[in-house]
């Protein structure tokens, strides 16, 4: 037993620094609060970030939250912006992710659809009961 504790030890130590390697190439930290040397890439960026919900702070956007989730997806869209990739691809890269629930803007289709006609078909409805209202009055 105690022969075998400083070998798992001496295995974890060669470990860690493969498994840190291993998380990819995800975005460096330090684009979660710098912006991007070009102003119509960070302009896009900002708006993509406006348009984000931070899925740890609920209310907020990622571009307003200091929550460390929040930096990682700033750091996320600076990223790929810097990369090239399109806002809206962007966009649909957190959604795939994350889920519906991080656009603050959902699509027109499924239950974003739902969202985007109710209160258009709340507003007939009550179009509707009125005009009924106003032919009994007549």
């Amino acid at each position: 037993m105690r022969r075998s504790f400083p070998f798992a030890c001496g295995l974890l130590l060669a470990a860690v620094p493969q498994l840190s390697m291993a998380q990819g190439s995800g975005p460096t930290p330090e684009l979660a609060n710098r912006q991007l040397p070009d102003p119509a890439q960070e302009k896009a960026a900002t708006q993509v970030m406006h348009a984000l919900r931070c899925i740890q702070c609920q209310g907020q956007s990622i571009a307003d939250s200091d929550a460390p989730m929040a930096a990682t997806m700033r750091a996320e869209v600076r990223q790929q912006i810097a990369e090239g990739k399109k806002p809206g691809a962007i966009r649909q890269w957190m959604i795939e992710r994350y889920g519906e629930w991080v656009s603050f803007e959902p699509d027109m289709k499924g239950s974003g659809l739902l969202l985007w006609a109710t209160p258009l078909l709340l507003l007939l409805l009550g179009l509707l009961i009125a005009r009924g209202l106003f032919r009994r009055k007549s």
